[in-house]
């Protein structure tokens, strides 16, 4: 969520009014955002964009529910040391958060554990050991329109008795201690992004959160007007009617078997009464195809921790495949393709299948990446029901992306086309306009300068690196994985470096490389990237035959607070990843929308980036996604590039014979190992077309007027990727809503009576 300060000021049109009288208490109003803590309760893309979601549900007057768990420990902060990374714990409670209201009166019980009991009545989970989920709400207010929404994280509370009401004659002390195995489960975030770690505190994790919101949910369900009817039997129907859940990834699947378990053994629900209203009230989003980042949990350690889960799960699966069977008969291959649990080895349940399953929408996040999910990663269950696929392409909130991080760019574009375009991104078109018009190119240009002398100067005070602001700030911040290729980057640094020192005279255009980025813990690849970068970075910036030609900077402990000023200050947007790895990326759509210009490959949101501004506005190089599937068809053999490329070759060679860590000159060996002989994502298959469209890239450069030019066909076609856009589609064709762009009159106000009856009670 990164800070809330400046975003509600903002969202409540009190900006201003806060910042003159925050002055006049003799006061800095920036002096006194910057000391707020960023709330850092996800990884990366998945965590934003459920934040900029929110932004968008509450600015659109959605009735929707944010739900999440409160960590007491968000993800680490990055410290470099020596170059590498090294990870702190983010105490960002430590003094107390302004935003949040504890609620304890909502507090719920969680069970885990225990066995299931069948009789006449039924199945009964008995025996079990209680977590109790205490919620916590932070609101969310919409952009100038008086709705402010919530969202509610659950913290792990042990009950009074926890430990003591067991026939426990002894330790007193010890059982009050132990509360703390209980309470460990809302502790902290697991750092990993676009991996899955089958950790048992990771699974509980998972089930905490879904079961204490299913509960809240369901309770919200029975107290409104739509829960009460005659008879007992049908007083769900009306469920998926008044309820949408949207799995944001599989991480809250076992929702699934969860409301499965209250419609059969507590509401008394015949099954397929029950699993008919489940499948009508959930909608999965999947957010990767990385193989090594699909959930698929061990069948043994769902039962020791879920025992009727498994059984529900079990139930589903055979149901699942009788259907499968009587459609495609004597296909056991099939069978074994789409069954729930995974045989072979340990048994392992895979968690997209349950989600497909059971669920009535299934989507994307980008149009390449709807195809690759019905094409190939899904094609049996496409293939099925091809009407449950769909596409949503994501989107960013410009209420934080523009207004909040880039005011001066902003007020420039409030100038030409009015304010409406902060509700209504796609009015970005009527830019088009001015793209000649030279007052406006030059003012844009100005606003970037500001917005970059202002990062170079933040640069020097906590970096101590002087930087020249007038070269180009060329970009690259996400978290560090192989797949999005900082490799690549780092070995065109190491080329221009070469071509530098191999001919001083010769033009170049000055760059300021600038990358940063979490590495996961366990992540042994990454953490040597880091160290590489930060490796040539020592080697390039004390070398006085470069000067202020190239200066290279990792930036420590990139978060939401620090991108908001990394880019707004950005020319050059990196978004390199192999073609079909990147589900959507949404970096790359704020930088956009913020007036830096992208080199990209095919891939995510990038395709649909160059479709809106014309590719010529774009510099996409490399393999498409054919290219990609026809190299692994012939196999990759990295060693020919090597051989055919000097430059690329020298670069290795320095990496490999310790130009780079003299001290220790095998430190890169694993490095040049995986990117010869397991490298999954081709880095030297596209480094000559990256390393070309490079020097297009500074060749523009020296151009300012055509380059700004670039800048506004660019900001101007930015319009589709507001959240905004996003929502409005999730609403109408998911979750069966219609956002109102209504703005309700103020608290202070009394409402009209009739105004009260909204036409639609869905909440999502």
């Amino acid at each position: 969520m990164g800070r809330t300060l400046q975003n509600t000021m903002i969202n409540l049109g009190l900006q201003n009014a806060c910042d003159e009288a925050v002055y006049q208490l003799g006061l800095d109003m920036e002096e006194l955002e910057e000391i707020e803590e960023d709330a850092g309760l996800g990884n990366g893309g998945l965590g934003r964009l459920a934040a900029c979601f929110l932004d968008s549900m509450a600015t659109l007057g959605l009735a929707a529910y944010g739900y999440g768990i409160r960590y007491e420990y968000g993800i680490f902060n990055q410290k470099i040391r020596d170059g590498w990374q090294v990870e702190e714990a983010d105490d960002w409670l430590r003094h107390g958060n302004p935003w949040e209201k504890a609620r304890p009166e909502y507090m719920l019980p969680v069970h885990f554990y225990g066995r299931v009991e069948h009789s006449a009545a039924g199945a009964k989970w008995i025996d079990t050991q209680v977590v109790l989920a205490l919620p916590y709400d932070t609101p969310v207010p919409g952009y100038m329109n008086n709705t402010v929404n919530t969202m509610r994280l659950w913290s792990a509370r042990a009950p009074n008795d926890f430990n003591l009401r067991d026939f426990n004659v002894g330790d007193y002390i010890q059982a009050v201690l132990d509360r703390n195995l209980a309470e460990n489960i809302s502790r902290v975030l697991y750092p990993n992004d676009n991996f899955f770690e089958g950790k048992e505190l990771r699974l509980k994790q998972e089930y905490f959160v879904v079961a204490a919101t299913l509960q809240d949910i369901i309770r919200r369900f029975k107290a409104s007007k739509f829960g009460s009817t005659d008879t007992v039997r049908t007083v769900f129907d009306s469920f998926p009617d008044q309820v949408a859940i949207q799995l944001n990834d599989t991480h809250p699947a076992m929702a699934i078997p969860e409301l499965m378990r209250i419609f059969v053994d507590i509401e008394k629900l015949p099954w397929d009464k029950a699993w008919d209203l489940t499948k009508r009230t959930f909608a999965y989003t999947n957010h990767t195809v990385l193989p090594e980042a699909l959930e698929r949990w061990p069948v043994d350690l769902v039962e020791k921790l879920l025992p009727r889960h498994l059984q529900i799960i079990y139930e589903i699966n055979q149901r699942h495949l009788d259907h499968i069977a009587s459609l495609f008969p004597n296909d056991v291959d099939r069978l074994r393709r789409m069954s729930l649990i995974e045989e072979g080895g340990t048994k392992r349940i895979n968690m997209a299948h349950l989600c497909i399953v059971g669920s009535h929408a299934v989507n994307g996040v980008a149009k390449i990446h709807s195809e690759i999910v019905k094409t190939q990663v899904f094609e049996d269950f496409a293939e099925l029901e091809p009407e449950k696929f769909q596409n949503k392409t994501n989107g960013i909130t410009p209420r934080r992306w523009l207004l909040l991080c880039n005011p001066g760019l902003a007020e420039l574009i409030a100038e030409k086309i009015g304010e409406d375009y902060v509700r209504d991104l796609s009015q970005l078109t009527k830019l088009h306009e001015f793209v000649d018009d030279d007052l406006f190119i030059r003012e844009v240009a100005k606003v970037k300068q500001e917005n970059k002398v202002k990062f170079a100067l933040y640069l020097e005070k906590e970096y101590k690196v002087k930087i020249n602001p007038s070269s180009m700030f060329d970009v690259h911040v996400k978290r560090i994985h192989e797949y999005k290729r900082q490799l690549m980057n780092c070995l065109h640094i190491i080329t221009m470096y070469n071509r530098i020192r191999r001919d001083p005279a010769k033009l170049f255009v000055p760059r300021t490389v600038i990358i940063g980025g979490k590495a996961a813990p366990g992540y042994h690849m990454a953490k040597m990237i880091i160290k590489l970068i930060n490796a040539v970075a020592q080697v390039v910036n004390n070398d006085p035959m470069v000067g202020s030609k190239l200066k290279v900077i990792f930036l420590e402990n990139y978060r939401v607070s620090l991108a908001e000023k990394v880019i707004p200050a950005t020319d050059l947007s990196e978004q390199i990843s192999t073609a079909g790895t990147e589900a959507s990326g949404t970096g790359n759509m704020k930088f956009m929308l913020n007036g830096a210009l992208t080199i990209g490959t095919m891939d995510g949101a990038n395709v649909e980036m160059a479709e809106e501004a014309g590719e010529e506005n774009l510099f996409i190089f490399g393999m498409r996604v054919e290219d990609v599937t026809e190299l692994d068809r012939k196999g990759y053999n990295a060693q020919l590039y090597y051989d055919r490329l000097p430059e690329l070759k020298q670069a290795v060679e320095q990496i490999k014979s310790g130009f780079f860590s003299p001290k220790e000159p095998s430190l890169f060996n694993d490095v040049i190992n995986m990117l010869f002989h397991h490298d999954r994502f081709k880095v030297f298959a596209d480094y000559e077309a990256y390393v070309k469209c490079q020097e297009k890239v500074s060749e523009l450069y020296l151009n300012s007027k055509a380059w700004t030019k670039m800048v506004i066909r660019n900001i101007a076609a930015a319009g589709k990727f507001s959240s905004d856009r996003t929502i409005k589609e999730y609403a109408r064709d998911i979750w069966h809503v219609e956002p109102s762009d209504l703005k309700i009159p103020p608290p202070n106000e009394p409402r009209d009576a009739a105004q009260d009856k909204t036409p639609n009670g869905t909440a999502a």
